[in-house]
């Protein structure tokens, strides 16, 4: 699925907690720079953390511009992992190291407010942060003060006639029944929630987001 993402023009996937579900994804992680996980799961002497968190990406138009990106997952509501908000200081300052002045992160969270907070305490670090995870489109994009560009979320792909993309009877009888119930995929019409921003290369702060969601019949 990777590669066909990656044979459409998609230069880089970010995942989540869902990222070892399927455990023929680890080692493919190994074999690429295109697919990250979260930067702050916790590291241990003896078990490294499968996979990367940061990966830069190089312009096909305009060589020599690159974009940095990044992925942390928050903690409320989700698993206890390590501070996403240290583990960003850490991998930003590799990437200033680097010279790249344009750094995109993904923040894969729960909360509003834990994505909010992160967004502020970047700003004007990074070009921009883009909340992920609830698979619905908020719709409070901005420029913050600093000249970060944020969202607290992007949105999901897939079928909007759904809870989550998830079949809605399947669904409503989980939330009826309280019992364990196999989430199924939706099935019909697509569609997807997206950002589109404008960064100046000179300075890595952005100038505009435009947050479209479009229905495909």
């Amino acid at each position: 699925m990777c590669e066909d993402f990656f044979a459409h023009g998609v230069d880089v996937i970010t995942t989540g907690n869902h990222a070892w579900d399927q455990r023929q994804i680890i080692p493919y992680m190994a074999t690429t720079t295109r697919v990250l996980r979260p930067a702050n799961y916790p590291e241990h002497p003896s078990h490294k953390v499968p996979g990367r968190a940061v990966t830069v990406v190089e312009s096909r138009k305009k060589p020599g511009l690159r974009l940095g990106v990044i992925q942390v997952m928050g903690r409320v509501f989700m698993d206890a992992l390590d501070c996403p908000f240290r583990a960003a200081d850490r991998e930003v300052e590799k990437l200033d190291d680097l010279g790249i002045e344009c750094i995109l992160i993904d923040f894969h969270g729960e909360a509003s407010s834990e994505k909010q907070a992160f967004a502020h305490y970047l700003d004007g670090r990074v070009s921009a942060v883009v909340g992920s995870h609830s698979h619905v489109q908020t719709a409070d994009e901005r420029i913050l003060p600093s000249g970060t560009a944020a969202i607290t979320d992007v949105g999901m792909t897939g079928c909007f006639d759904s809870v989550i993309g998830v079949k809605k009877e399947i669904s409503i009888q989980k939330f009826l029944t309280k019992r364990p119930m196999k989430y199924e995929p939706a099935e019909g019409p697509g569609g997807y929630g997206a950002v589109l921003i404008d960064i100046d290369e000179q300075t890595g702060l952005s100038r505009s987001i435009l947050r479209f969601r479009e229905a495909i019949v």
